[in-house]
């Protein structure tokens, strides 16, 4: 298993350290350093069927991958949000669901691939959209959290109820269904939606206590946009 530590608290770095013949894949442009004896290649990562499957699960069309030359490498990926970055080990039977963006880098022998939601009722309203990602096969995937990650380990039948957003990943044997939020004035003045996402076991949920896109939302009030000096350029700048 490749060796490997995550340091930086809320502001995950994932640093590997790879030994000849151990490759690491990742995204195009998510390298942030590494040792001067790693080498990089850039291709399809197996084929235009799987590159435009990564398009809609929020990749991008090409995987970098990177091979450690003539002794043990160093390479580091940053996380882009704050948050977590967890480890998780992925066996023949044992794969992850991820959300879009959530894939950082993994071992070379790992297939990400596009995750479609089985329901409708899932897809148009859990929060989650029809595509995720899943990544099957055997070794290591590291994965991006926004914000705090808790774990939650669903016995069979057991389930979770999770706002839009909140779901992270879930193990392969996991399901996701969609739950409608009852009583009419919860539904209009509860400030929580119409719907939840309901996750049932077995298997383990990863939840993010930051979901980048509530992030957003709170922040726009505060965010000012105007057009720059004689309609050129946007200007840019935080309200009081």
């Amino acid at each position: 298993m490749i060796k490997y530590e995550i340091e930086g608290g809320n502001l995950p770095v994932l640093i590997c350290y790879p030994e000849p013949g151990e490759v690491l894949c990742t995204e195009s442009g998510s390298m942030s350093w590494m040792s001067p004896n790693m080498q990089m290649s850039t291709n399809s990562g197996g084929g235009l069927k799987k590159a435009f499957g990564r398009i809609f699960a929020g990749e991008s069309i090409f995987m970098n991958e990177y091979t450690p030359q003539g002794g043990t490498g160093m390479i580091a990926f940053a996380s882009s949000f704050p948050g977590s970055v967890i480890p998780y080990r992925v066996t023949p039977g044992n794969s992850i669901i991820v959300q879009k963006r959530g894939f950082l880098a993994m071992e070379k022998g790992l297939d990400l691939s596009v995750y479609f939601q089985r329901k409708v009722g899932a897809g148009f309203f859990g929060g989650e959209g029809f595509i995720m990602q899943k990544i099957s096969g055997d070794g290591m995937v590291f994965i991006e959290i926004d914000g705090h990650c808790k774990e939650y380990t669903l016995a069979p039948g057991e389930s979770i109820v999770v706002d839009t957003g909140y779901l992270a990943a879930m193990t392969g044997n996991c399901s996701i269904d969609v739950r409608t939020v009852k009583g009419a004035k919860n539904m209009l003045f509860g400030g929580e939606g119409f719907f939840n996402t309901v996750i049932t076991g077995p298997g383990t949920v990863y939840l993010q206590s930051m979901p980048i896109y509530h992030t957003a939302q709170a922040l726009m009030p505060y965010i000012n946009i105007s057009a720059g000096a004689n309609g050129k350029g946007i200007n840019i700048s935080l309200g009081d």
